[in-house]
C-alpha cells in the first residue's frame, strides 16, 4: 500500500495533533484541576478521587462479608469481576465498544478512597458491548462485624456511554446522573439471589447532595449509602427481594 505525496505530507502534522491531545489531556489538564480543587475546601470524606486528586464518584453502598462472600454473591446475582487493567483488556474494551461486541469483564478505570485504589470490581453488561454497564467498585476498611468480617465500602454507577471528559478530555465513561437509582438496584439484585440477609442505611455524602465526578458529568443522590449484610451461608436459589430499608 503506497501513500500519496499529500498523505505522507499530513502525517506529520497529524502526529503532532495527536501528540498535543495527549499532552493536553493527559498531563496539563489535569494538574490544573488539581489546583483548582487544591485551593477549595477539602471534599466529603465519602466521595471517591480519580488518579489525578479530582473528586470521583460517591460512596453510596457497602456490605459486610469476607472477600470469598463478596465475590460469591456477585457472581450468584450475575455480576462479573472485571478485569485488570492491562494493554489486552484495554484493546478488548476499545474493540467492544467500537465493535460492538460483548465484553462482560471488561476494565474500570482505577479510583481511590483515602489514598487507596479499589480492592473489588464488578459489573453487569447492558446491550452488546461494553459502551453501557452497571459497574462498583469496593474498597475494605478496617472496620468489620461482630463475627470478624470485613466491611467495604462501595460506589456503584451506570455508564451510559463512552465519550471524553467534560473536564480534562480524556476518554472515559460517562455516568448516568440519579446514582441512587444504581444502588438500590444493586442490592436488590444481591438480594434477589438470596444473598442479603438484610440492610440499613448510613450518612454518605449529605443530603440531597449534586456533586461532579472526575469525568465531569454531575449526579445527584439523597445523600445516604446502603449497606448489605451479606449471607453467611449463600442460599443455591432465587429469593424474594427484601425492598424494606
Amino acid at each position: 500500500m503506497h501513500l500519496s505525496s499529500t498523505a505522507r505530507a499530513a502525517l506529520p502534522a497529524l502526529a503532532a495533533l495527536i501528540a498535543a491531545y495527549l499532552l493536553l489531556a493527559y498531563f496539563l489538564v489535569p494538574e490544573m484541576w488539581i489546583f483548582r480543587e487544591h485551593r477549595l475546601p477539602h471534599f466529603d470524606s465519602m466521595v471517591t478521587a480519580t488518579a489525578d486528586d479530582i473528586p470521583g464518584d460517591p460512596i453510596n453502598v457497602g456490605l459486610v462479608g469476607s472477600k470469598a462472600q463478596v465475590m460469591g454473591a456477585f457472581a450468584a446475582a450475575g455480576w462479573h469481576a472485571a478485569d485488570a487493567i492491562t494493554w489486552r483488556s484495554s484493546i478488548d474494551i476499545g474493540l467492544s465498544v467500537v465493535l460492538h461486541r460483548p465484553d462482560s469483564a471488561a476494565p474500570v478505570s482505577p479510583l481511590f478512597y483515602r489514598g487507596r485504589k479499589q480492592d473489588l470490581a464488578f459489573e453487569k453488561a447492558v446491550g452488546n458491548s461494553a459502551d453501557q454497564r452497571h459497574h462498583v467498585r469496593f474498597w475494605q476498611t478496617d472496620q468489620s462485624d461482630n463475627y470478624g468480617r470485613p466491611f467495604w465500602f462501595g460506589s456503584v454507577t451506570f455508564d451510559r456511554g463512552v465519550g471524553l471528559s467534560h473536564d480534562t478530555g480524556q476518554i472515559t465513561h460517562h455516568i448516568a446522573a440519579d446514582v441512587d437509582v444504581e444502588r438500590d438496584g444493586l442490592i436488590r439484585d444481591l438480594q434477589a439471589a438470596g444473598q442479603i440477609a438484610s440492610t440499613y442505611d448510613i450518612g454518605g455524602v449529605g443530603a440531597t447532595m449534586n456533586g461532579r465526578n472526575g469525568g465531569g458529568d454531575s449526579y445527584f443522590t439523597d445523600g445516604f449509602a446502603l449497606i448489605g449484610i451479606v449471607r453467611a451461608e449463600p442460599r443455591t436459589g432465587k429469593a424474594r427481594a427484601n425492598t424494606s430499608r
